[in-house]
Order: C-alpha cells, then structure tokens, then sequence
C-alpha cells in the first residue's frame, strides 16, 4: 500500500495496516530475527540515552520558538500598525500578500458558493506552503491553542500519574463524522459554523484584538481535556488537521523510522499526539527498513526529540539527508 493511501486511511481514522509476513522486506526480517537473537545491552542503551539527553528539548524549543514568534508577528503588527502581518489565522496578509487557512477557506466557499479573487490568491499560496512543510505541521508549529492544549496535557498526566484522574480515548474516526458535519452546516445554512467555535481562530483573534465571551468555551475545552480526555480536540474534533494532512500527504518533510537503530522502549508512542502513526515502531512490525511517518504526524518533533538512537528523524525526500 502506498504512502498516501495509507496517510489518507489514517487521517480518516483507519487504524494502521499492519503488513502480512509476505509483505517484509527481506532486509527488515534479518534486522528483526538479528534483534530477536541478539537483545539490546541495556547498559549501552542507557549510555545513549543520557548522551542523547542535551538534545532531548531540540525540536520542541525550536517548535515553542517558531509558534510563538508567528503569533506575535499579528500582534506587533495590530499594535504598532506596521502592516508587516495583519488579519489572524483564518485569514491574513503578509506584507500586502493574501494568505487563507485553508480549512476557513474551504468553509467560507461551501457557505457562500463561490471564492472571491483575494480568496483564491490565498488559498494558493498557503497550500503550496504547507505542500512543501507537510500540512500538519500547521497544527504543531504555527496553531496558539496547539500550545495551550499542549500545556494542559502536562497537568492531564500529572493528574492522571497521582491516580486523580483517568484518560478517557474516543474512536479516531469521529474527527471524520465532525469533518463532513462541519462541511454540511457551512454548505446548508450559509454559515461557517465552525469558525464560530474554532479554537483556534478565537485564540488567535483574542491575541491580536484581545480577549472577549468566546474564550469561556476555550477554556472549557481545555478543562475537558485536563480532566477527561488528553488532547481532546485535535484527536477527535478539529478538522483542520485533515485538511492539512490531506495537503501535506505528498510533502517531501517527514518523520523517518530507521529499523535497525530503534530499541522498541515505546516512548516515542508515549509523548505523541497521534500514536498511531508511529505504529511501525513497535516490534516486529516494520515491513521495511526505513518507513516514512504518515501524513497524520504533526511534525512536532517529539518523538524525535525522545529518541536516544535517532531511529525516528525528520528528512526531506528526495535530497538524502536529515535535518
């Protein structure tokens, strides 16, 4: 099965296929037999883990930077009347150049059934973007209540390690039923319903132009996933990450999983937002040596980050070399 129809099968909430035995490669059943015989030295991996340790906040504060230096980019521009990056999220100009979410952007053609020129202009240059960045790295890297959620799913787990709470999972494929209800309102009753409770656009307004009503709803999302769900509403709600994933499934920035370096402890799957993609991590299940992440992943690098063998690293296709 090819890389996109299997990036396509999770961003609509298929779990991973996981491959027959006819369909390993020969090469990754010898790593997985010498793996089977030869056990890792545990004393080597925790060397490698305490030498991996100065990187092990690499791409997260790179990430935490970028996201941050965005955002404030509306606000300085707001402020200070600067011109430099005007509008918010959904919908914004950099340096007089449109550019349109492309989620709010779907949105706004099925309401009103037709896209006005500056639209269009938008639309083009910010899926070029994000076809050349992979399209989920908008959630990781660029979305304010990305961050939020991320911050509360440290309380999540501190609540949920003393025993207090308990993380309650729903089936992936709800985002898809949300993602054509969405689609249905705007087309039905002419109205972008869900820009009206997008967390992140009233994040981003509330930055830029202050905070009003809308953040109540905010912060009852992020106390539902403080004290319920982790990660709630980018799981399971928020069909923008489709849309960027749908875009980004022929990126060529991925995350890639090297077979043979990878010890199997599980906490790439432990620190990531959407473990599924990284199933081909768990033992005995890569049909290949080198496996490309799907186009579900974020990007957000934790994952690599976590990695003390650099078995999971981002890489751009076609040019042989990681970042």
């Amino acid at each position: 099965m090819s890389y996109v129809t299997e990036s396509f099968r999770q961003l609509f909430g298929s779990e991973p296929r996981r491959p027959d035995k006819s369909e390993i490669t020969p090469e990754a059943q010898a790593v997985h037999i010498f793996k089977k015989q030869h056990p890792f030295d545990v004393t080597a991996f925790e060397e490698a883990r305490q030498a991996h340790a100065g990187d092990a906040k690499k791409w997260r504060n790179r990430r935490w930077t970028t996201l941050i230096i965005v955002n404030l980019l509306f606000v300085v521009s707001y402020y200070f009347d600067v011109q430099l990056l005007e509008g918010a999220l959904t919908a914004s100009r950099f340096m007089g150049f449109h550019m349109a979410d492309l989620n709010s952007a779907l949105q706004v053609t099925l309401a009103f059934k037709h896209m006005v020129l500056n639209l269009v202009i938008g639309t083009a240059t910010v899926f070029v973007l994000w076809l050349l960045l992979g399209g989920r790295t908008f959630c990781s890297w660029v979305c304010p209540y990305h961050l939020l959620s991320e911050w509360a799913e440290k309380v999540h787990l501190y609540f949920a390690d003393k025993g207090w709470i308990k993380d309650h999972s729903f089936n992936r494929k709800i985002r898809s039923a949300f993602y054509l209800i969405f689609a249905l309102l705007a087309l039905i009753s002419g109205y972008t319903v869900f820009e009206t409770i997008s967390v992140t656009g009233i994040v981003s307004r509330a930055l830029i132009y202050g905070p009003g009503v809308a953040m109540i709803w905010v912060g009852l999302v992020l106390l539902f996933e403080i004290f319920y769900s982790r990660r709630a509403w980018c799981r399971y709600v928020c069909p923008i990450g489709i849309t960027y994933g749908v875009v980004g499934a022929i990126s060529p920035l991925r995350v890639k999983y090297v077979l043979k370096d990878c010890h199997h402890e599980g906490d790439c799957r432990k620190v990531c937002l959407v473990p599924h993609v990284l199933d081909m991590t768990v033992k005995g299940k890569a049909a290949h040596t080198e496996v490309d992440v799907s186009a579900d992943c974020t990007r957000c690098g934790m994952c690599v980050d976590i990695c003390p063998t650099d078995s999971l690293r981002f890489e751009i296709k076609g040019l042989g070399k990681h970042l």
